[in-house]
């Protein structure tokens, strides 16, 4: 019996469920135990790639969790709906009304437009029993290509009932295709000069390996990439420079998403100044990412004067959670009924400083009137067994998309208030669809 041989019965396992009997995608996720991925093979895949970085050879101990072995199942017509929001808010941005019902409280920088829509994006949803509800839209998503990797990976123990909700053949591809046209649409056509992926102290981050992932990925089409802290950058005679290298294109993963901190200043001027391309960049954080966009997007009234088809305008209204700023006005009604919402900072990102109303304290929400927050309707997330009377993780599908289409849909299993790639048997998981 060979290695893969070996791989494959053990990722087969089965757990005396007939598959052949299911009859949902939802009998399969409380029922369905058999494997799909094997972490530990995928996290040594990844660890080849970083040697070269001075990162660790091994990932087993300090990523043991970002991968889950078990798939997520997801019915057909959840996809579709998911894919319908994300077209529907797709044609809500784009529409005359939009800039400037979200202009008042964007930030001054966003007023600059380099010319291109943002790239990548990546759209998070609970699924509840009413359907997909959408909970935040992102303008960096982390872990489309590792998702893209592990969906690669993955066995398929029963095709004839459940396949990948998107092709992970092609995902590369597209996800570098909407980067690459991001840079093109912002310079003229032209794609000269280095890339570089940016953040802060990047070796020391998470996702550090997507990084890696993203730079392999550029280089083979040819772009040589640069992994770079942004105090490496420095902008000279009009252009934006790294180590003696021109910078053409940032891939920008900052989570400062106005540029204001001061260390940024360099990037900051000569994306203001046309000298470098950049995505994401901070008009399209505040065209899709600021949270009390979603008001917006659950307002029928605004989507009838924007021209949004009735359609779209149903399939938004059935998608995203009731949501409205935090204001001196309303302050004391949303204090009343705070069981029933989650507090999120206007402009957050990975839930921090996010409090749901039942576990707020008086303290707290006193110190949130100093800041720009949404409150937002309770979606529970849906949740998934990890085995037969096994430990519940909590389950939110991402779509990754660009210009309205989606480009892989990827699970995240936890426990918590939020994904923290720290729950054992969670982490990145491959979505199924039943067909």
């Amino acid at each position: 019996m060979t290695l893969e041989d070996t791989r494959i019965e053990k990722l087969a396992r089965r757990c005396g469920f007939t598959c052949a009997d299911a009859l949902s995608a939802e009998q399969l996720q409380r029922e369905c135990f058999c494997l799909a991925v094997d972490p530990e093979a995928v996290l040594d895949q990844l660890a080849a790639l970083l040697p070269r970085d001075g990162a660790p050879a091994s990932l087993l101990e300090s990523h043991r969790h970002l991968f889950a072995a078990l798939p997520v199942f997801v019915p057909g017509a959840a996809i579709e709906r998911m894919t319908q929001v994300v077209r529907a808010i797709e044609a809500a941005v784009a529409s005359p009304a939009w800039w400037p019902a979200v202009e008042g409280w964007a930030p001054a920088i966003a007023a600059h437009d380099p010319g291109s829509p943002g790239g990548l994006l990546g759209f998070d949803f609970h699924l509840s029993p009413d359907g997909p509800q959408l909970i935040e839209i992102n303008t960096n998503p982390g872990g489309v290509l590792l998702n893209a990797l592990v969906a690669r990976a993955q066995y398929l123990c029963m095709p004839e009932l459940a396949m990948p909700a998107t092709e992970a053949a092609t995902a590369e591809d597209r996800v570098a295709d909407a980067w690459l046209a991001e840079w093109r649409q912002q310079s003229a056509g032209r794609t000269t000069g280095a890339i570089a992926i940016v953040d802060e102290a990047p070796e020391s981050q998470y996702l550090y390996p997507e990084f890696v992932l993203f730079r392999d990925l550029f280089e083979r089409l040819g772009h040589e990439t640069l992994i770079l802290d942004p105090a490496a950058l420095v902008y000279r005679d009009g252009g934006l420079h790294a180590g003696g290298r021109r910078i053409g294109f940032v891939y920008n993963r900052l989570t400062d998403f106005a540029l204001d901190d001061p260390r940024h200043a360099p990037l900051r001027q000569a994306f203001l100044d046309g000298a470098v391309a950049m995505s994401p960049h901070p008009r399209a954080h505040a065209r899709y990412a600021d949270k009390r966009n979603l008001a917006l997007l659950g307002d029928a009234a605004f989507l009838r004067r924007a021209g949004l088809a009735e359609p779209a305008i149903a399939t938004l209204l059935a998608g995203v959670p009731p949501t409205e700023p935090l204001t001196d006005g309303n302050r004391d009604a949303l204090w009343a009924r705070r069981n029933r919402l989650f507090f999120k900072p206007a402009g957050g990102y990975g839930g921090k400083a996010s409090y749901r109303g039942d576990k707020l304290t008086r303290k707290t929400w006193e110190q949130m009137a100093t800041g720009d927050y949404v409150a937002q309707a309770i979606v529970p997330p849906s949740e998934r067994p990890t085995s037969e009377g096994g430990a519940l993780l909590k389950v939110d599908i991402r779509c990754y998309a660009a210009g309205g289409e989606p480009l892989l849909f990827a699970a995240r299993t936890y426990q918590g208030q939020t994904t923290n790639f720290r729950t054992p048997g969670g982490g990145f998981a491959p979505v199924l669809t039943f067909l």
